[in-house]
């Protein structure tokens, strides 16, 4: 293993990581925030508290970080502490693991929800998951690499690239022994969280066992309220050039009938 190397620090470093109710920044709200402020000398300290979100938490959300509504229920809410958070990190470049497309826009939102700002124009921002995808590439030669421990020399070719996946395929199930070599198995290892969404278009998404629409005015919200409260938004999707999986979810949607996620989906 290579030595570790410590970053050169003119001012503390913040490590920050935000569990939330969901992924839309501009609906969703913090439940927990970690933040770990690294020194120039090499010192650590660490700032943890749960957040009562004032909403609840998806069912989907408490799966990935377990965090139910009765744990943040006597919490502070994001605007009790909005303070203490700002003072905490006070002048620290910040960094964390998708950072810049996620957690830096949650927490913009939750500040300008409380009227107070959180000035960004002096602070670093590095983004760990940045560097790690350009360091190590995850494509079917990066695959052939890991696994194979050879170059993949026909790459972007449909037979050679067709091969290389079984070989790869092949050799995952030697290098993980836990892995079910039933196809059942393999297909259940290899479900990504984009099947959450309800249809292949990714259109609408699971959201406390409701279909919601992932897209829009209305992201975030169920096909069910929407379906009361905006009936014409429903119309105007029919009316216009939206994939037909969500145009027939729509359709049964108008009758009262709506998807209904099955036990052990998402």
């Amino acid at each position: 293993m290579n030595a570790i190397r410590q970053p050169e620090l003119k001012r503390p470093l913040v490590s920050l990581d935000l569990e939330t109710t969901g992924t839309y920044v501009f609906r969703d709200r913090i439940v927990e925030i970690a933040m770990v402020k690294l020194h120039p000398d090499g010192r650590r300290e660490r700032w943890v508290r749960r957040v009562n979100p004032e909403m609840r938490i998806p069912i989907e959300a408490t799966a990935i970080h377990g965090i139910t509504n009765a744990d943040v229920e006597g919490s502070p809410t994001f605007r009790k502490i909005a303070a203490e958070v700002t003072a905490w990190i006070g002048d620290s470049d910040l960094c964390g693991f998708n950072i810049q497309s996620f957690d830096l826009r949650m927490l913009a939102f939750e500040f300008s929800r409380c009227g107070q700002p959180f000035p960004m124009e002096s602070r670093a921002v590095v983004d760990v998951q940045t560097i790690f995808h350009k360091k190590e590439p995850r494509d079917l030669s990066a695959a052939v690499r890991f696994y194979l421990g050879k170059d993949h020399g026909g790459a972007h070719g449909a037979e050679a690239d067709a091969e290389a996946t079984l070989d790869v395929l092949l050799a995952q199930l030697g290098h993980y022994p836990d892995l079910d070599v039933t196809i059942a198995g393999l297909a259940a290892a290899s479900r990504r969280a984009a099947d959450r969404y309800v249809d292949p278009d990714r259109k609408l998404e699971w959201r406390d066992g409701n279909a919601c629409f992932a897209f829009g005015r209305h992201q975030g919200r169920s096909v069910r309220d929407v379906m009361e409260s905006d009936p014409d938004y429903i119309t105007w999707v029919l009316a216009n050039d939206f994939p037909e999986p969500l145009k027939a979810i729509m359709r049964e949607a108008r009758e009262g009938r709506f998807p209904r996620q099955v036990a052990g989906e998402g």
